[in-house]
C-alpha cells in the first residue's frame, strides 16, 4: 500500500515510522505486508505477531517500508497503475485510538479480504493509539488538523492521467476527516453538477461515523449536489458512539442512528445517501464499531462489487446489508 500521513516520523524507534504527534508537513511511504494463509486465520481479523518481527505463516507481518517524498510517491502510484492494470484508488481514513501500524495492518486487512481491485492508499492521522479521554479530544484535533491535507491527497490522486476512479473509505473518527474535506472541496472547487459527472472522486463510504448529526447535516447542505455518492453503514448496537455521543453532550452520532424513524429516513432519501443497517448482522462476541470490516459480506462485499463492476452504489442490489427503500 501507499500512505500519505500528517503524523510525525518516529524519532524513538524506527520501526515504527511514524508516531502519534502532528507534524507540519505531509509524509509519504510505501509498505507491503505479508498476510498468512485464509486456512490459519479468521477473515476480518488481523493476526498480530507476539514478538518481532513474526512468522509470515501465522502473522501479519511488514515485509518492507520505505520512506517517499511527494514525487516519488507520484510515480510509484502511476507506475503500479500501469503495470497491474488496476486503475482505480480506494484512500482508506482509519479512526480514533489508532497508531501507526494499527492503521496499516487494519487497511491491509480490509483490502486483502474483500480482493479489492483498487491501488490502496492509507491516509493516517496523528492518532495518539491510546483509549483515555484525554487521548480522545487530542485524537478530533488531530482530525480537525488533517482536513486540509486529504483534501489536497484526493486532488493529488485525482489529476493522474493513470487513475480513473478515486474512492473513499472512512471508519468512525476518519469520517469527520473525510467528511471536512469533502465539505472544503465542494467549497474551494468551484464545482457543479455538470463537472461533478466527469470528476474522478466516485464514493465516499462511511463506515460507523462518528459524526454530530446535526453536523453532518450541515456538511452535506455545504457540499450541495456535487459531491460524490455517499454510503453510509451504522448500527444502533455500537457501544463506542453511544459513549462518543455522552462525551458530546448527549448529541446522537450518525453512525449510530436508526435509518427506518423520521427525520433520518426523509433525510437520507432526500439526499440520496444510501444507506446500509448491520445491526441485524450481530453475532456473539462481535464489535458493533468494527463489525462492517470483520464481516467481509457486508461492506467489503460491497466494494468488491462496485470496483470491479463499475456498478453505482445508489443502483438497486448493488449492496448488503439493510438497504432504506
Amino acid at each position: 500500500m501507499f500512505v500519505a500521513t500528517t503524523r510525525q516520523r518516529s524519532t524513538t524507534d524506527p520501526g515504527e515510522m511514524f508516531s502519534g504527534e502532528r507534524a507540519a508537513d505531509v509524509s509519504y511511504a510505501a509498505i507491503n505486508v505479508s498476510i498468512p494463509p485464509d486456512s490459519v486465520r479468521k477473515i476480518g481479523q488481523v493476526q498480530w505477531p507476539a514478538t518481532a518481527p513474526g512468522d509470515p505463516a501465522r502473522n501479519f507481518v511488514t515485509v518492507s517500508a520505505d520512506y517517499l517524498d511527494k514525487r516519488s510517491f507520484a510515480a510509484s502510484v502511476a507506475l503500479t497503475a500501469r503495470q497491474t492494470g488496476r486503475h482505480k484508488v480506494l484512500v482508506f481514513v482509519h479512526g480514533f485510538n489508532n497508531r501507526f501500524d494499527d492503521a496499516v495492518y487494519r487497511f491491509a486487512q480490509i483490502v486483502h479480504d474483500s480482493k479489492v481491485p483498487a491501488i490502496p492508499v492509507l491516509f493516517t492521522w496523528p492518532s495518539r493509539g491510546e483509549l483515555k479521554l484525554r487521548a480522545y479530544t487530542y485524537d478530533r484535533e488531530s482530525a480537525n488538523y488533517s482536513r486540509d491535507a486529504l483534501e489536497d491527497l484526493l486532488a493529488m490522486l485525482a489529476s493522474f492521467p493513470e487513475v480513473t476512479e478515486v474512492n473513499l473509505l472512512a471508519h468512525s473518527m476518519g469520517n469527520w476527516v473525510a467528511l471536512e474535506a469533502l465539505r472544503g472541496r465542494a467549497m474551494r472547487g468551484g464545482q457543479t453538477a455538470n463537472s461533478q459527472k466527469v470528476d474522478k472522486l466516485k464514493n465516499a463510504m462511511l463506515v460507523a461515523p462518528d459524526v454530530d448529526v446535526d453536523v453532518f447535516r450541515m456538511q452535506i447542505q455545504r457540499m450541495g449536489a456535487a459531491r460524490p455518492r455517499i454510503a453510509l453503514f451504522v448500527s444502533q448496537d455500537d457501544e463506542a458512539l453511544s459513549l462518543s455521543g455522552k462525551i458530546w453532550g448527549g448529541v446522537g452520532r450518525l453512525g449510530d442512528v436508526d435509518p427506518t424513524q423520521e427525520p433520518y429516513r426523509s433525510e437520507f432519501e432526500r439526499d440520496k445517501i444510501l444507506v446500509f443497517n448491520l445491526t441485524g448482522l450481530a453475532s456473539p462476541g462481535d464489535t458493533a464499531h468494527d463489525r462492517a470490516f470483520e464481516d467481509v459480506t457486508s461492506v467489503m462485499g460491497m466494494i468488491k462489487r462496485r470496483l470491479s463492476d463499475g456498478q453505482a452504489m445508489t443502483e438497486r442490489g448493488s449492496g448488503l446489508g439493510v438497504q432504506i427503500e
